[in-house]
């Protein structure tokens, strides 16, 4: 069954709640600022993502609150002095983050009462959070207001101008994913880690063409056994096995003596271990019984 929804016919708190649980894990921009008068402050939020590296543009968007229809800090200030530092959260401060957002009264400092260190920045004028693994000074090059009713996002578009890396994030000079341990912002009071066992990979076919999933054989594009995600990898090869592999692949595995649905199950554990060209001759050969 399909439950369909029309997001004018529900509460803007309802509409709000479906979104931003369907639509994540979501990064979060933890944006310091300033006002014209100096005044600094720090919110996170996670209607936010990087939309070009030349130029170098990330866009995030503070929203009017659903409550009362106000405006952000964050967005009032952009629109004083347009200038941003986007800090990226990993789990060490996600607490301190989540202390950050509550709704202080405006020129109340952020950094002090979540207990984050401000460091000077170079270009811009609002400080940077000590703590980030990343931090990057941005110009604001426009805003964009979506609505004036309650919900309604600001699009902030910003240019970064110049990138901090906190040097026990690197392997071999580059960013590492296992060492960034980042957060990701959920639905209601959820927060996702990327820890190592929540990772996985899959080869992008940047450089050659898959075969694609409507060139395998009928019998393993409907497989009771594989999924979509083991076909997803199986159209990802460049070619089907060549005779001899398949039949290699067949005696080292046994799988003459094995019915065709216990050879699918048997390709789809060696798929799931990495090796698609082992699975793939063998769910070949199982297309010959």
């Amino acid at each position: 069954m399909i439950k369909t929804v029309d997001p004018s016919k529900i509460s803007q708190p309802e509409l709000h709640s479906i979104l931003l649980t369907a639509v994540a894990p979501r990064p979060i921009c933890f944006a310091s600022t300033v006002d014209k008068n100096g005044n600094v402050n720090l919110s996170p939020f996670s209607f936010f993502n990087v939309f070009s590296s030349n130029p170098p543009i990330m866009i995030f968007s503070p929203s009017r609150s659903g409550r009362d229809n106000s405006l952000k800090h964050t967005h009032q200030n952009v629109l004083e002095v347009p200038e941003v530092v986007i800090n990226i959260v990993n789990h060490n401060m996600v607490e301190q983050m989540s202390l950050s957002s509550t709704s202080y009264a405006k020129g109340v400092n952020e950094f002090e009462k979540a207990g984050f260190t401000e460091i000077p920045s170079e270009k811009v004028k609002p400080p940077r959070v000590g703590e980030a693994p990343v931090s990057f000074e941005c110009t604001v090059q426009e805003v964009i207001e979506l609505a004036q009713t309650p919900g309604a996002g600001n699009l902030i578009l910003a240019r970064v101008e110049l990138i901090h890396i906190n040097e026990k994030y690197l392997t071999d000079g580059h960013l590492d994913t296992i060492k960034l341990d980042l957060v990701g912002r959920m639905g209601s009071n959820w927060y996702i880690q990327a820890i190592r066992d929540s990772l996985f990979e899959i080869q992008k076919p940047l450089r050659s063409h898959g075969i694609g999933v409507d060139a395998l054989p009928k019998g393993i594009r409907e497989s009771e056994v594989l999924t979509g995600n083991n076909l997803g990898r199986l159209g990802n090869l460049e070619s089907l096995p060549s005779t001899l592999e398949i039949d290699i692949a067949s005696v080292a595995e046994h799988a003459k003596h094995l019915s065709k649905k216990e050879i699918h199950e048997l390709a789809k554990h060696i798929l799931e271990e990495g090796d698609a060209e082992k699975a793939m001759a063998l769910l070949l050969f199982a297309e010959t019984l």
